[in-house]
């Protein structure tokens, strides 16, 4: 798990036992061979997370990662550029009263078909701090005892968007997904078990109390966070990460205000949790 592979000049360095990986040897503002595409999709299965450094991708280089790895979904909270829909703006800095993703989250969530995954490039970075921290949610469910994992098996939980993106947006008659899923979904590639629920967008666990629901997820909300679950990264400018939205959470980290930093993304379609 922890050694590095070396594969067609493409050099996957492991960063953590658990969780994230770092890639070097792919030329990402360029058209990705098939070859190439068959290991990075082996190693983010493998990994969850994977980056790569020094890719001025430009908004064309970007979806053609995004579209070498699936459909690309149009974000249903916020959105994307005026001549390019797919891509969302990623930008904080002096004026900036929030930032996206300060708390833990699987992006979307909310959504029927939560995303695959999430490809973020960084153009501008703060010379210190503006971490992101991304935690394993296989190393996650693996680490619960027997007896809670039987008791999770069957459960579901509401996913909810209007909390999130209300606030920001205001009043403007737009109506935020909400959707049930498994609180243990199974990875569609890997077939392994995974905690799905995030302390962003999950609001309760239908088939129990309030106060057992809140009692619960706060728990799980607590879990996910556990040091040892995860990896943070360290940006650099032109720095990319992918990261498989169905077995990870992730925090953007905001310690660097009043610096700037700012980038795009964009989000690979999913599929329904089960």
């Amino acid at each position: 798990m922890s050694e590095t592979l070396t594969r067609n000049e493409i050099i996957v360095r492991p960063m953590t036992v658990r969780i994230g990986a770092e890639i070097s040897g792919v030329d990402l503002t360029k058209p990705l061979p098939d070859e190439t595409i068959a290991t990075l999709q082996e190693a983010i299965a493998r990994h969850q997370v994977i980056f790569f450094r020094d890719q001025p991708v430009s908004h064309e280089d970007h979806l053609r990662l995004g579209r070498a790895f699936g459909e690309l979904a149009i974000h249903t909270g916020v959105s994307g550029l005026a001549d390019y829909p797919e891509i969302v703006a990623i930008h904080a800095d002096e004026n900036s009263k929030f930032v996206a993703g300060e708390n833990w989250h699987s992006d979307l969530s909310c959504n029927a078909e939560p995303p695959m995954g999430s490809i973020l490039a960084l153009h501008t970075v703060p010379e210190v701090g503006g971490d992101t921290a991304f935690s394993s949610m296989y190393a996650a469910y693996d680490a619960l005892s027997a007896p809670m994992k039987a008791m999770l098996e069957g459960l579901t939980a509401i996913h909810d968007a209007e909390h999130v993106y209300r606030p920001i947006v205001g009043n403007n008659g737009k109506t935020y997904p909400c959707s049930e899923h498994p609180v243990v979904r199974t990875h569609p590639v890997t077939k392994r078990k995974c905690l799905f629920v995030n302390a962003s967008y999950t609001t309760r666990i239908p088939q129990l109390s309030a106060l057992e629901s809140d009692a619960l997820l706060g728990f799980l909300f607590r879990h996910c966070m556990a040091a040892d679950f995860q990896v943070r990264f360290r940006w650099t400018p032109h720095a990319i990460a992918f990261w498989d939205n169905r077995c990870t959470q992730h925090q953007a980290i905001w310690d660097y205000f009043p610096q700037v930093r700012s980038g795009f993304r964009v989000t690979i379609a999913g599929d329904k949790p089960f």
